[in-house]
């Protein structure tokens, strides 16, 4: 009772935009010390006043300044959420028609605390990415066969070929230990992707990263590997295995069947297909031992068909992908990883956007449909280094790809579906008002020790030791929090972040989306996709009956 009484008071004789706040006696305990509302009202005090205050350090007054004057009226926000239940009542008109084209979009590390920051950093709390649009949302649970939290391996299996799997395998099932050579090489243990499903039904395949392209992530699309590293075959050999025996992923990419069978390759990673001896045009040694050019490997093996390999934008653009003069590409961008957008020199590296639509050119010329995969890989990196500039930097150009892709393409006959492998401990916390800088500090209250904090804020990570100076904290008003390379605060000290392990969001818009509501295990993915696309060894659209 006497918290309705005090906010009826707050109501009369102040709230949040009256002119005239209502002062509290500096010694007056907050009411509810869980959830504070004296930093709502009152003027800074003076640093004496605060140091004796401990439980409740104050900022300067906020004010609820909307963006615009017309989010002070109640008819606003009916009118906003009467939108909304207009667009919420059109998903009655199911859509159960075939899916000729799938489209999955794989943020890395894309978690829901993610997606809320990056609109903050976009200008505004209510802003919608693309993909935040599509009628149709679930919940995915990430964990692996063996562990709570997960890695991009075993994830990659569960959303692209149906089974969970046991940390750093790939295509492999719960049955091949991290590491088993002998287990990668028993078939009896490969888990197929649905990019074979789809290669089986005579769709074209293809995939873009921003990795390179034997990361884990697109590696799920064909590759069966006890351990992720093994990305060449001289890693093989580090840990005392014999690569004919348990191949490495590029080689796999290369040589085998649905590897040799993708239509488009993008991504970077040149130094896994370049022997010792060989370096590229960024002058950088390949990695492989064996002496095997493979990126020669792919052009003899494609020297039939139109074909085409590309190393920077330029190149890239240049390529004529839209008059049907091309079959096959494969580009590598750069010899690790492609840089962060936020880095990335604009002559020599193309924007997701750019790859994006050069694979759909190529893919849309097969008559039977396609199935592309597409992942912003780098959302996940910058995470890691607790640098969420450039994660939120990545999402935006993640989510400028999918409308791209989606309003090139029909929501009668092309499936898209967005999801994130895994999450990541990045927390947005305090109450700072609306609009702050999301990479700023929190503007609405000070630490129990007279500081600021970030806003954002990692659970463990190299952020720690940036931001402890011997006994105190640094004051994050004499650092600039912008600059790209800062690490923001953690709590625990690592040389990278960990993964999370809550849920991660799924979006779907085209045929059969609403089969991807409610909350469901991540290996259930590429089953629904599956089904919608009349593809793969369960049921599908097309044998089920409707009625």
């Amino acid at each position: 009772m006497m918290y309705q009484l005090l906010c009826v008071y707050l109501a009369l004789f102040g709230g949040l935009v009256s002119s005239s706040p209502v002062h509290h006696h500096p010694a007056e305990e907050e009411y509810d010390p869980m959830h504070p509302q004296r930093f709502l009202f009152e003027e800074m005090l003076p640093a004496a006043d605060q140091r004796t205050k401990r439980s409740s350090p104050t900022m300067p007054k906020l004010r609820f300044e909307p963006p615009t004057p017309t989010e002070h009226h109640a008819q606003y926000w009916n009118n906003l959420a009467q939108d909304i239940l207009d667009r919420q009542l059109h998903k009655n008109k199911l859509n159960r028609k075939v899916a000729k084209n799938v489209i999955m979009f794989l943020g890395d590390g894309l978690s829901i605390p993610t997606l809320a920051a990056t609109r903050v950093y976009l200008g505004d709390e209510s802003t919608e990415l693309s993909f935040e649009r599509f009628p149709y949302v679930g919940l995915s649970k990430t964990y692996c066969a063996n562990v709570q939290v997960a890695d991009s391996a075993c994830t990659a299996t569960a959303y692209l070929a149906g089974v969970k799997a046991n940390y750093g395998t790939i295509g492999l099932s719960a049955a091949a230990a991290l590491g088993d050579c002998q287990a990668q090489n028993d078939t009896a243990n490969h888990v197929q992707s649905i990019a074979k499903w789809a290669q089986d039904a005579g769709l074209a395949t293809g995939f873009v990263t921003t990795t390179e392209v034997t990361n884990a992530s697109p590696a799920g699309m064909y590759a069966h590997t006890a351990n992720r590293n093994w990305e060449h075959n001289g890693a093989i050999e580090k840990d005392g295995f014999d690569p004919a025996v348990c191949q490495d992923i590029a080689t796999q990419l290369i040589h085998d069947p649905v590897g040799k069978h993708m239509r488009v390759i993008m991504g970077g990673g040149r130094r896994q297909f370049l022997p010792t001896h060989e370096t590229d045009i960024e002058g950088i040694r390949g990695k492989r031992t064996d002496g095997e050019d493979l990126i020669k490997h792919w052009q003899h093996h494609h020297s039939h068909h139109r074909s085409a390999y590309v190393q920077n934008r330029i190149q890239l653009l240049e390529t004529d992908t839209e008059r049907g003069e091309l079959d096959y590409l494969l580009g590598l961008f750069a010899s690790k990883h492609l840089p962060y957008h936020l880095d990335a020199d604009e002559q020599q590296i193309p924007t997701l956007t750019e790859m994006v639509s050069k694979a759909m050119d190529i893919l849309e010329r097969n008559d039977d449909g396609y199935f592309l995969f597409v992942e912003g890989g780098r959302i996940d990196h910058g995470h890691h280094y607790t640098q969420p500039i450039r994660a939120f930097d990545e999402t935006v150009e993640f989510a400028k790809a999918i409308e791209m892709a989606r309003s090139r393409t029909s929501q009668d006959n092309t499936l898209i579906v967005v999801t994130a492998d895994h999450s990541h401990t990045m927390t947005m916390s305090g109450y700072s008002s609306r609009k702050n800088d999301i990479l700023g500090v929190n503007n609405g209250q000070r630490a129990d020790d007279d500081l600021p904090y970030a806003t954002i804020s990692y659970a463990n990570g190299p952020g720690y030791d940036r931001n402890v100076q011997r006994e105190a904290r640094l004051d994050l008003n004499r650092v600039d929090m912008r600059d790209k390379s800062f690490a923001f605060p953690s709590t625990v000290p690592l040389g990278l972040e960990t993964h999370g392990g809550d849920d991660v969001a799924v979006f779907a818009s085209g045929p059969w989306a609403h089969l991807f509501s409610g909350t469901y295990e991540q290996h259930f993915i590429p089953h629904a996709m599956a089904y919608a696309a009349c593809i793969g060894p369960g049921r599908t659209a097309c044998t089920t009956d409707q009625s």
